[in-house]
């Protein structure tokens, strides 16, 4: 497996952490690099947000040393304040600047943001350009199959992108109308793959080390990015770069190695937002880590009555023993 090379940037392997809202914050990047993950993508960030000072932005947009390299995902749909913007915040230490077109949800999409823009590719060209002059940096976008069955453009938004001097393209292939619902389409990526010079990265579906193989053997592209199937599991990052370089399937995680690893995610939780509000955000988290596992139901309604780090630690050492 070789390494992939966006504009100025090498990162150590293919296998990339897809961008998710409220789950892709500082400690779990970089729980998933020091996993083996060669990009963390962040929380996308309203240009909006920045442009009018949001106080919850700065957390997003924290940065650990050690995560590097590091992908910082702007949404909005006003070119002008998109790319001041990316400008003013160029100088903190992430390495690409990714443009969101894929987020499905009403509030992002009813505002023209997100996936709604694959509806305008006129609008997406002027983004797009703007974005790469204001900014040295390498410039990439993630996009959608289309907004819905009935437009399906990701060839040609990726070509626009390619022709406004964008690094990368990002590609989850499902339409906005799909959500993360069916299967997803990756001829779609293929066909993008082949329409375009810049690297490909797949998007859907990439739930498993083979799962990464068969998509980056069936379209060519030249990365794959692992979202939902992170979630509870930071492991597959260092299965998927084994499997990918040595065709070697390691052996899961133990209860020990997934309890240490589950007490350091609630440590990085604390230093950086609080014991309040990071035994809040464990929940959703416990729950993943534990799906599956002998008493996890149990576990998981008493999670939710936890509110101090001590209580969590004794729920989670009591369940993985």
């Amino acid at each position: 497996m070789g390494k992939l090379k966006i504009g100025s940037v090498v990162l150590d392997n293919q296998v990339i952490l897809a961008p998710m809202a409220g789950v892709t914050d500082l400690p779990f990047r970089l729980l998933c690099r020091r996993a083996g993950a060669g990009l963390v993508c962040m929380e996308m960030v309203s240009a909006k947000a920045i442009y009018y000072n949001n106080k919850n932005t700065e957390e997003l947009l924290a940065i650990h040393p050690e995560e590097g390299p590091a992908s910082l995902q702007l949404f909005g749909s006003d070119p002008r304040i998109i790319a001041d913007m990316a400008k003013r915040i160029e100088e903190r230490p992430f390495s690409l600047l990714d443009f969101n077109m894929g987020c499905p949800v009403p509030k992002v999409v009813n505002n023209g943001e997100g996936s709604a823009l694959m509806k305008n590719p006129p609008l997406v060209r002027e983004i797009l350009s703007a974005l790469v002059r204001a900014v040295d940096k390498p410039v990439t976008v993630k996009i959608r199959k289309g907004f819905d069955q009935a437009h399906c453009n990701a060839v040609e938004i990726a070509k626009i992108a390619e022709d406004c001097g964008v690094a990368a393209i990002a590609v989850h292939g499902r339409t906005r109308e799909q959500y993360y619902s069916g299967r997803a389409d990756w001829d779609t990526i293929r066909q993008v793959k082949q329409a375009v010079r810049i690297p490909v990265i797949g998007n859907g579906d990439v739930d498993s080390p083979r799962a990464a193989e068969e998509m980056l053997s069936l379209t060519g592209c030249d990365g794959v990015m692992i979202g939902r199937a992170a979630q509870g599991n930071p492991w597959i990052f260092r299965d998927t770069v084994r499997y990918l370089e040595e065709g070697i399937l390691p052996d899961p995680p133990g209860r020990p190695e997934k309890k240490r690893t589950v007490l350091e995610h609630a440590r990085l939780l604390v230093e950086y937002k609080g014991e309040y509000t990071a035994v809040r955000e464990m929940r959703k988290h416990l729950a993943w880590y534990t799906a599956g596992m002998p008493h996890s139901a149990r576990f998981r309604q008493a999670i939710n009555a936890m509110e101090t780090l001590e209580e969590l630690t004794a729920g989670v050492e009591d369940i993985f023993g």
